[in-house]
């Protein structure tokens, strides 16, 4: 598809243009089944307190043990790079690898007053998925990886391999796939929570807690639209439209932002959607996802061109709003992408 911009102007701002909120909350509890510190000082907030190891933490079924915080980091995913940056840890990261774009400067070190440098300096190991012998090669001690499918044989290395091998692997625990570690659904409880886990793993506490802090203030002080709008999350696809669905991240965003979700009877994170499903659900706005494989533009462009899609009044009167593809996923973002959705519903009117 085409990526050119639409021939009628765009009225709404892209997420990325919008400035970043700094994020946090303390003392969050965690779903049953996410991942959980269990050595150390005992549950996940002491851990995150104390820092204490050894820690070993159930990482959707895989037990993982800490025995000091980890300085040679590999990150695989924009959300586990942010993370990191966030909070202050750029300068323990030697690779990184799969992200969807620069970190934004308004993350560098939004934790911390004396950021470890920021990540324009860290290699960039490949645009996908790194090889085995790719990660390898950096001497890494730890694998943060964004998705479970990182870690195989084909991709970054095999868990169990790079285990035996001295390397520790991790998975953002948003990301977690099986039953009892998938949040069902995500909240802004369990996103924080993660952060604080990180705290504690990589001994930075303090910083997981600021972090938490400032975004769960930026997240209160959110007012959400509060005219019962109904929006369609359009991700990608252009024969068959994926869609955010009713427990991930596009659902808690939308919550979060006053909007009601098209799809938010389908339990998954992620769904197939056909065309003639969204005309039928003729929603009031489309949130359209910006990434470099797929921009918005040529979502709104092939919207426009579809003879169905064509005929929606949200199409028609361009009630599009974007949100930049890193802010989809569990992270850093999320908060800041609700404010931009808010704020651009406000130009709607």
């Amino acid at each position: 598809m085409p990526s050119r911009s639409p021939q009628s102007p765009r009225r709404f701002a892209p997420f990325a243009a919008v400035p970043l909120l700094v994020l946090a909350l303390a003392g969050c509890a965690a779903p049953a089944g996410s991942s959980q510190p269990t050595g150390g000082d005992g549950d996940g907030a002491a851990a995150a307190e104390a820092s204490a190891y050894p820690l070993t933490i159930d990482n959707c079924g895989t037990e993982v043990t800490f025995d000091r915080a980890p300085e040679r980091v590999v990150t695989v995913k924009s959300s586990t790079l942010e993370l990191l940056v966030a909070l202050g840890l750029a300068d323990r990261v030697v690779g990184s690898a799969f992200t969807d774009g620069p970190v934004p400067d308004a993350i560098i070190g939004a934790a911390t007053d004396d950021p470890a440098g920021d990540a324009s300096g860290i290699p960039v190991v490949s645009d996908k998925v790194p090889s085995q012998e790719a990660t390898l090669a950096l001497e890494p001690d730890l694998v943060f990886a964004g998705w479970e499918s990182n870690l195989t044989a084909d991709g970054a290395g095999d868990r169990g391999l790079l285990g035996k091998l001295g390397v520790g692997t991790y998975v953002a625990p948003a990301a977690c796939k099986a039953a009892g570690y998938m949040p069902d659904p995500l909240t802004f409880d369990e996103v924080f929570r993660e952060f604080e886990e990180a705290g504690a793993i990589f001994d930075v506490p303090d910083a997981a807690s600021d972090l938490v802090a400032a975004q769960q203030s930026a997240l209160d002080a959110i007012e959400p639209d509060d005219r019962g709008l109904t929006a369609l999350w359009y991700s990608s696809g252009n024969d068959t439209p994926y869609v955010g669905a009713g427990i991930g991240a596009p659902q808690m965003i939308l919550d979060a932002a006053g909007l009601e979700n098209v799809a938010a009877d389908v339990h998954d994170t992620w769904t197939a959607m056909g065309w003639e499903a969204i005309v039928a659900a003729n929603p009031d706005v489309i949130v359209l996802v910006d990434a470099p494989w797929n921009t918005a533009a040529s979502k709104i462009e092939l919207l426009q061109q579809n003879a169905a899609t064509a005929a929606l009044p949200a199409v028609q009167q361009e009630r599009f709003l974007i949100v930049d593809f890193p802010a989809t996923e569990a992270g850093v973002r999320n908060v800041s992408a609700v404010q931009s959705l808010v704020d651009q519903l406000a130009a709607i009117g």
